[in-house]
This record gives structure tokens, C-alpha cells and sequence, in this order.
């Protein structure tokens, strides 16, 4: 008897790697490894392993990367200042390279010739976790049933009957049927009646947070303190990476923070409405950023505007791995030094703004930026500077203004 080829499978418990796992070993007759990797996703991963197994997986692999995601990931995103289309704090996007990565490193560790997803042919996730196993091994055969033309379960409809045909347990229904995304950083709502843009999103949709209408009536605040652009303390205590973010989540979560209704443009091409979840990086976020206003120079403040761009671009496309990527982090690294203070964030009514910010490295100067004027600042200076940064301008008015007495 032909010993049967090992795939290692992405797996989340969902419906559509729960569909999968049976089906790779019904059409293919793979030896399949479910792999589920911990980025915090809380009880989801409750009973994984035997669901796993009950569904066709020769074994399941559980391993507890919230530590990693957090520090060498969530933490690289915090201090790009990444933001995609001006909403997306990344959540999915920055979590699919380390779940493929770990992924690879299964592979070669129980000697399977390829390593599989469940990431449709119109999504985003396809690109990330292929990109990232081209990256690190380009040996590895590539399974992805979504592009598979015998792949027929092409609908969230059709996997469920797919899976109650198969005695395969499932959380979903036809009627409550979202596609969801989770991890300690966020979670991502799609599909239903979400696919219709002109749809408002229902307050029960909400998982991580309270709909706004059922916020407190009093704000909250809380204290975050950076060392090199990384959060380390918490209303002044030194606090756990992966603890300081799960309290920032149920602060956040209890005032609303941090949800976003957005059409986003895919990298394949087409515009799609999510709804996101973001408590605690959206506080993280908004803290680092009050920091940086006080700690970094102009110019480099305005250059790292574009460096974040074109971070979230490739945190989005998937393209983690390649030296681009790391080469901006160096940059970013250097801006990050002097990054360091506290900064007082007010939450309230689904906002969360700056409410005080202090560094030991501040460039900010209270005497400069007085509206009285002090033996510090020259105010006569300014005379023949804007003199010189105009006189472009001047010479092209003038020239304007000789052309329209010539006519």
C-alpha cells in the first residue's frame, strides 16, 4: 500500500477549514495535519483539537504564538503607524504570515510535501499565506481548494450542507452566517447582510465591543507608557506584553473603541465592506501617535507618513517577508528611539483621544511656542526667511502678472 502524502492544513475550527479537512481526504486521499495557531482568539479555540480529528485530520497541532504576534508583529505594526484606507488597523493582515510561517515549520518537522489553506479565490488571505510559503520554501506544493475546479462547495450555503452531510460540527447556520476573523488584536466581521453597503451594521454584530448606545455615560482614562515607541506600562505598572493589550481590549471594548465600517479596495482588484474591531490598537495607536507629535522632528515626522503607507500596502498585500519589509523597519527603529514618554488616553461614546502627553525627550518648547514673544526667538528672523521660501512664487507672479498687462 502506497504511503499517503502529508499536507499541513491552516486550520481554524471554522466552517470553511472544517469542510476542507474531509474533503482533501475524500478527493485527494491526503494525509492531512490540521495546524491551529493561538493569536488569542479566546474560547474559539475551545475543543479544537477533537473537532479536528472528528473531521478528518490524522492530527492536530496547537501551538500558543500570542507572545510572538504580539512583539514581533503587533508591535512592529504599532510603531509603523500602518493604517490601511485610513481605517484598517491590519488585524487579519499582519496575523496570516506568522500562522504560515509556523505553518512551513510544521511541514518540515512531520515531512509533508505541501501545506494548504482555506482562503477563497477573491480574498486578500490567499495572497498572504502563498506569498509567505513561496518565501520561506518554495518546495512545498501549494494547496488551495477554493481554486480547485473540483472544489464545488463555492458558497457559505453549500459548506454548511457540506459539513451537515458529513456529521461535521459547526458553529454557523444558514441564518447567522458571517465570516469571521479573530485575534488579540481584532476581529473582523464579513458577508451577509454586510455585503450590502447601505446597510447599517446591526448593534448585535459587535463581539470584542459594546454597541456605542450602551456605553457608559462616563469616559475612562488610561495612562500608557512607551520606551522606544513599545507600550511596557499600564496606568504606571510595568505590564505583560500580551496582559497590557487584553486589558486594553476590554477597557476599549466596554466604551466602543475601535469599530469600523469600511469598503476597502482587495489587492485582487475588486471593493469590499468589512466591518471591524479594533479596542485595544486603536488606543495604542492613538497613544503612540499623541507621542510622536512631541518627539519627532519635522521632517522625519512627514517622511514616516509615507514610510506607514507604504507599510500598510505591504502588511495588506502580504509581503512580510521580503527584504523591503525589513529594511523599513530599520527605519522605523531609528525614528522609534526617542519615542519614549507617557500619554493619558480619554475613552468615551466609541472615542478615544489624547487626554496629556509628557516625554523626557519632548522637542516641544513652551517658551518657542508662547505667544509672548521672548529673547528666544527672534521675531524680525522670519522677515527675510519668508522672503527667500517665496520668492519662487514671487518671481511667477510677477511673470503672470507682465504676461496680462501684454494682452
Amino acid at each position: 500500500m502506497a504511503k499517503k502524502e502529508k499536507v499541513v492544513l491552516a486550520y481554524s475550527g471554522g466552517l470553511d477549514t472544517s469542510v476542507i479537512l474531509p474533503w482533501l481526504k475524500e478527493t485527494y486521499g491526503y494525509d492531512t495535519i490540521a495546524f491551529a495557531a493561538d493569536l488569542g482568539q479566546g474560547d474559539e479555540l475551545s475543543g479544537i483539537k477533537k473537532k479536528a480529528l472528528a473531521s478528518g485530520a490524522s492530527k492536530c497541532i496547537v501551538k500558543d504564538l500570542r507572545k510572538e504576534f504580539v512583539e514581533e508583529y503587533l508591535w512592529r505594526l504599532l510603531k509603523s503607524g500602518a493604517v490601511y484606507e485610513n481605517g484598517y488597523l491590519l488585524g487579519t493582515s499582519i496575523a496570516r504570515p506568522l500562522i504560515a510561517k509556523y505553518q512551513v515549520d510544521v511541514a518540515h518537522a512531520e515531512g509533508a510535501m505541501g501545506v494548504a489553506h482555506g482562503a477563497t479565490g477573491k480574498g486578500n488571505d490567499q495572497v498572504r499565506f502563498e506569498l509567505t510559503y513561496m518565501a520561506l520554501d518554495p518546495t512545498l506544493k501549494i494547496i488551495a481548494p477554493w481554486k480547485d475546479p473540483n472544489f464545488k462547495l463555492t458558497s457559505r450555503e453549500a459548506a454548511v450542507d457540506y459539513a451537515n452531510k458529513h456529521g461535521i460540527p459547526i458553529d454557523q447556520s444558514k441564518k447567522k452566517i458571517y465570516s469571521r476573523d479573530r485575534n488579540i488584536w481584532h476581529i473582523s466581521h464579513e458577508g451577509a447582510d454586510l455585503e450590502d453597503p447601505a446597510n447599517e451594521p446591526k448593534d448585535e454584530l459587535w463581539v470584542m465591543s459594546e454597541p456605542v448606545s450602551k456605553t457608559p455615560n462616563k469616559p475612562d482614562y488610561v495612562e500608557i507608557g512607551f520606551e522606544q515607541g513599545v507600550p511596557v506600562k499600564l496606568d504606571g505598572k510595568a505590564t505583560d506584553s500580551v496582559k497590557l493589550l487584553e486589558t486594553l481590549n476590554e477597557i476599549g471594548g466596554k466604551h466602543a473603541v475601535g469599530q469600523i465600517d469600511l469598503v476597502e479596495n482587495r489587492l485582487v482588484g475588486m471593493k469590499s465592506r468589512g466591518a471591524y474591531e479594533t479596542p485595544g490598537g486603536t488606543i495604542l495607536m492613538t497613544a503612540h501617535k499623541s507621542l510622536e507629535t512631541l518627539t519627532l522632528d519635522r521632517e522625519t515626522a512627514h517622511y514616516k507618513q509615507q514610510v506607514s503607507l507604504k507599510y500598510a500596502e505591504m502588511v495588506y498585500y502580504g509581503q512580510w517577508f521580503c527584504q523591503l519589509r525589513e529594511a523599513l523597519d530599520a527605519f522605523i527603529d531609528v525614528t522609534q528611539q526617542n519615542v519614549t514618554g507617557t500619554v493619558r488616553v480619554k475613552l468615551f461614546k466609541g472615542r478615544c483621544t489624547p487626554a496629556g502627553v509628557k516625554s523626557p525627550f519632548s522637542l516641544y518648547s513652551g517658551a518657542l511656542a508662547s505667544f509672548k514673544m521672548g529673547a528666544e526667538y527672534n521675531q524680525t528672523d522670519a522677515i527675510g526667511f519668508i522672503r527667500l521660501f517665496g520668492l519662487p512664487m514671487q518671481v511667477a507672479g510677477a511673470v503672470r502678472r507682465n504676461t496680462k498687462k501684454k494682452k
